[in-house]
């Protein structure tokens, strides 16, 4: 299985506010015991929501554009990691090892074309594998 694993933003991260050397480093070495087990597909940091957008859309088609920042840090995302493990019990686990020493992750399981199996046509099934196809030979 899949996991999304989101690290919310805080005061300090939307102020642009870097981590220190040190935190940088217990993280990579937690990044790095990740990847050595196989667990990390990817991740990275997100720049502050003042450097970002929204796009709402509209039942009509029409869509409304929203500069950054956004008011609410608390639903806002810094981060995130893209892993594999067989439970949502072992994502727990190993996020409690992660090295932070405040805030809020979450962990949401990722979903893939199997998920619409029902209502998806043949040739959407296609058109998704040969798209998965293309990103992975991009990948390597």
């Amino acid at each position: 299985m899949r996991f999304m694993v989101i690290v919310k933003a805080s005061p300090e991260s939307e102020n642009g506010q870097m981590p220190t050397a040190e935190e940088l480093t217990a993280m990579g070495n937690y990044n790095e015991e990740l990847v050595k087990a196989g667990v990390m597909l990817a991740g990275d940091g997100l720049y502050p929501s003042s450097k970002g957008a929204r796009v709402a859309f509209d039942a009509k088609g029409a869509t409304t554009v929203i500069d950054g920042p956004f008011a609410e840090t608390k639903e806002l995302i810094a981060g995130f990691w893209i892993w594999e493990l067989p439970s949502l019990q072992d994502a727990v686990e190993w996020l409690k090892k992660a090295p932070f020493q405040s805030g809020e992750v979450e962990i949401r399981q990722v979903h893939g074309a199997e998920a619409f199996e029902d209502v998806m046509t043949d040739e959407q099934k296609a058109q998704e594998d040969r798209l998965r196809e293309q990103i992975s030979a991009r990948s390597q």
